[in-house]
């Protein structure tokens, strides 16, 4: 009975326990209820907002459902180009019923197998689009409908983020509820884009095959089918082997989803594409870019919008050379003149022509098939390399007066702090080199080491007068001398930075628009050319043209832009930049040059650089596609000559140093330099040398004569020398010489002799260093000389070897050239300076020599060895 009230307690205790979870239970339902219904209300709400925002644009731009009048685009000489629309391009609209239910089956199969069941939107399709992109952390898989696509094609922009997908979610979702599926396929089978200018289904097959849509087969449904997910890379013009591929693709799809039958499959796969024999380019495909950009320029300069721009009417006269626009469209949709690429991600490259007698662009391309209001990559930044060197190196170099075509660089490897450029020519580190030859070959590492010697904001400056921003921190540094910048530049800032150079140091202003009027011809906009700045010198404009022409010649690193008309100008090329990865290949490839007329630049390269997507050839291709283009688009335009100023004289430094000779004479010691004699008054030689440890020449001396002694050599040493020609009343040095290498061979030490018992040195001896060697007692005096002199023995007075200021001979200076001893030789004054210190090798002095004791020749016409 003791355990009764405690086992009640319990059963209450656990009675209460049991009720506590049961009313928790209840909470988490009522809770997970409430939070539900407010999750449906909130989902239908969202789902209202979205059919209400789609309602609200479709209501605002009803107009977009029609092609509205256009406005029109006219060429320099005021011929018609194209008309505007909404969209862009040529456009041939056709009813569903007229549409092959082949072709429909293919496009839906290929771009939305859902098209029939979805009300706008594909919930699956979004949700794999959705887990791709975050995996890639990037908006990378679209997963739209057709719908959606038309949505984005009417309405919207071709960018990639949340707030335009929502967007054109609610507009494909409003599309639905306002038009029948026929008439949403019959929409954008009207309005998409086929590439090469083609909009439309029935603009595509007339243009690809030269047919009616009604006597399309399969194979080339399935061709059109396969184009709009990459116009570019999968029309068969430019790609036939990427679109067979697709092709094939497309195929599949269809005998997957039931609509053909594995035979009709096999035989549309191995069809191959020919191109019709009057195909011709659609009117406008070969100004996408260019009408694009004047469009962007109207805009800007009109105040009107884009849209009321394209449908009001308006007459928009530019400065587009037609010729020259179809030259550049004609090069670059030729696949030879691009690398080869891996995959359908092709090599892209851009160009732009400016007239820089007066700024008016001739013609731009903003990449291979680019496509309306695609990438223009015209105006996109890219690393210049080696092309910024004018604008941060030998521009501001010869413009602050110091530095001259001719003025020595050194072209040595040398660190800069954690900074080490290497040049990546085939023969490195040349050493001393001519500013001209360093550009013409673009080396790096001279170039680095003269804005070093300048100052690196000399070369910020002049690049900012040139209109470059370049970033105040981080781009203070040597790199800038190789175009290594941290935010790069565009096609569009170089042509008009290069036009500076070639229109005599004066600005140009680059532009493609002249006027626009209206429906009445009331001008609503005039070009007004603005006042021209001097940005350089004139006579720095023409030095650099001068360097830069050479940049075309042989050896230069341009030569395939070269036409038939002068050309300047400079390659670039930028390596991969890649970390980890060791390889050659590159990333960017430019060439920027100029005629006297015009200036033209052009860029290539893949859109993103990796591992799989690198060119693997240099500029050498840019400035192909140059020397391509500009030989025929100019055509026609008379030809001018590069512009000279009345202060530049025609001053050339002396020619370079020929047969040029570097030997070490073993028993004088000393290196003998010699070389063929340059004609003309007043030309002097400098001698450079560079001991093996050192890192940059010194001037050795100076010489009047085409031979000189560097007598100041040491044992074991290993010397370098050059000579070039210097002109002392212009200031110009020339050219330099091959350099030479001397080894200097080890000294071997002779023990001294010892006095045998009762005897003494030899006579006639001096002392104990063997003769012949230029050391103090040489020259093999006969015996008995040297003490009648009253001097040392044999030693040639005070200076051993010299023949300096003490007379050459074994006496004292009272008596110069002769020293009174038998056996002195024939002897000049010793007072004269510059021995050499020879001895022949049977160790007779030679004529003229102030004694045979080892000083040499008592007078030569050779400078005293200068100290380095």
């Amino acid at each position: 009975m003791a355990d009764g009230p405690r086992s009640t307690r319990n059963k209450k205790v656990e009675k209460k326990g049991k009720k506590t979870k049961t009313n928790k239970k209840r909470k988490w339902a009522v809770w997970l209820f409430f939070t539900g219904a407010v999750a449906i209300v909130c989902g239908i709400i969202g789902y209202l907002l979205i059919i209400l925002n789609g309602e609200r644009i479709l209501a605002d731009n009803q107009d977009k459902f029609i092609l509205p009048e256009s406005s029109t685009i006219y060429d320099a000489k005021g011929k018609e180009v194209t008309k505007l629309s909404q969209a862009g391009g040529n456009r041939e609209t056709v009813e569903f019923a007229d549409i092959p239910l082949l072709m429909r089956e293919a496009v839906i199969a290929t771009e939305d197998r859902r098209f029939e069941e979805h009300s706008g939107i594909d919930l699956y399709s979004i949700g794999r689009a959705v887990v791709k992109d975050i995996v890639a952390r990037s908006a990378v898989e679209g997963g739209s409908t057709i719908t959606q696509q038309l949505a984005k094609n009417l309405f919207l922009t071709q960018d990639k983020t949340f707030f335009r997908k929502a967007t054109e979610a609610s507009i494909a979702i409003a599309l639905e509820h306002k038009k029948t599926k026929d008439e949403i396929i019959t929409m954008y089978l009207n309005r998409i884009y086929f590439g090469k200018g083609a909009y439309g289904i029935k603009e595509a097959a007339s243009f690809y095959f030269d047919a009616e849509l009604k006597d399309l087969k399969l194979w080339q449904m399935a061709t059109l089918a396969a184009i709009p997910k990459a116009p570019g890379n999968y029309n068969p013009i430019n790609n036939p082997i990427n679109s067979q591929e697709r092709r094939s693709v497309v195929l599949q799809l269809m005998f997957d989803q039931g609509y053909i039958t594995q035979a009709e499959m096999d035989e549309a796969k191995a069809v191959e594409y020919k191109r019709p024999a009057n195909q011709t380019s659609t009117s406008d495909d070969s100004n996408l870019t260019f009408i694009d950009y004047v469009v962007d320029e109207a805009v800007e300069k009109s105040g009107l919008t884009e849209e009321e721009l394209r449908v009001g009417g308006y007459k928009i006269y530019t400065t587009l050379n037609t010729q020259a626009q179809s030259v550049m469209a004609r090069e670059f949709e030729d696949d030879d003149n691009f690398e080869k690429s891996v995959d359908d991600k092709q090599v892209q490259g851009a160009m732009i022509i400016v007239d820089h007698r007066n700024g008016e662009i001739q013609g731009m391309v903003g990449g291979r098939d680019y496509v309306n209001k695609g990438t223009n990559r015209v105006v996109e930044r890219r690393q210049p390399g080696s092309a910024f060197k004018p604008i941060t190196v030998y521009g501001p170099a010869i413009e602050s007066g110091d530095w001259f075509p001719w003025s020595i660089l050194q072209d040595v490897k040398t660190c800069y702090g954690s900074y080490c450029p290497s040049d990546s020519n085939k023969v490195k580190y040349i050493g001393p080199v001519p500013m001209r030859q360093s550009l013409k070959e673009s080396r790096n590492a001279s170039a680095v080491w003269l804005l070093n010697e300048m100052g690196v904001k000399t070369g910020l400056k002049f690049a900012d007068k040139m209109g470059f921003t370049l970033d105040s921190s981080k781009d203070r540094n040597l790199a800038i001398g190789l175009g290594g910048l941290t935010n790069g530049v565009t096609p569009f800032e170089m042509a008009r930075a290069y036009s500076a150079f070639a229109n005599e140091g004066k600005s140009v202003d680059p532009h493609a628009l002249i006027k626009i009027t209206d429906k009445n011809e009331e001008v609503l906009y005039q070009y007004d050319a603005p006042q021209p700045e001097q940005l350089m010198s004139p006579k720095t404009a023409y030095y650099m043209t001068d360097m830069m022409q050479a940049v075309t010649e042989k050896g230069g690193t341009g030569t395939a832009a070269r036409i038939d008309r002068p050309v300047a100008g400079k390659t670039g090329t930028t390596q991969h930049g890649i970390p980890g990865l060791k390889t050659g290949y590159n990333r960017d490839a430019w060439f920027a040059g100029y005629t006297a007329e015009w200036t033209a630049v052009v860029w290539m390269g893949y859109d993103i650089t990796d591992k799989n997507h690198m060119i693997k050839k240099s500029s050498a291709q840019s400035a192909a596609m140059f020397g391509k283009v500009m030989k025929d688009a100019i055509k026609g335009v008379k030809k001018d000559s590069f512009a000279k100023p009345s202060d530049v004289q025609e001053e050339k430094p002396p020619v370079g140093i020929t047969n040029f000779n570097a030997i070490y004479d073993e028993a004088a010691a000393y290196v003998k330099l010699s070389w063929s004699p340059i004609e003309g008054e007043g030309v002097q030689y400098h001698v450079y040398r560079k001991e093996a440890s050192e890192k940059d020449f010194i001037k050795l001396l100076d010489s009047l004569e085409p031979a000189v002694d560097d007598m100041n050599v040491a044992p074991g040493m290993s010397y370098t020398y050059y000579v070039t020609a210097y002109d002392a009343s212009k200031n110009m040095e020339g050219t330099p010489s091959d350099q030479l290498t001397v080894e200097i061979p080890e000294a071997e030490i002779t023990p001294p002799p010892t006095d045998e018992p009762g005897g003494e040195i030899p006579p006639g001896d001096g002392n104990e260093t063997p003769p012949g060697d230029g050391e103090p007692g040489d020259g093999n005096t006969p015996p008995g000389d040297g003490n009648d002199g009253g001097g040392t023995p044999g030693n040639g007075g005070e200076t051993p070897g010299n023949g300096g200021e003490t007379p050459g001979n074994g006496g004292q200076p009272t008596d110069p050239g002769n020293g009174n001893t038998p056996g002195n030789g024939t002897g000049d004054s010793g007072n004269t300076p510059g021995g050499d210190g020879s001895v022949p090798a049977d160790g007779q002095p030679d004529p003229g020599a102030g004694n045979a004791n080892g000083n040499g020749n008592g007078a030569t016409n050779s400078p005293p060895p200068a100290t380095p």
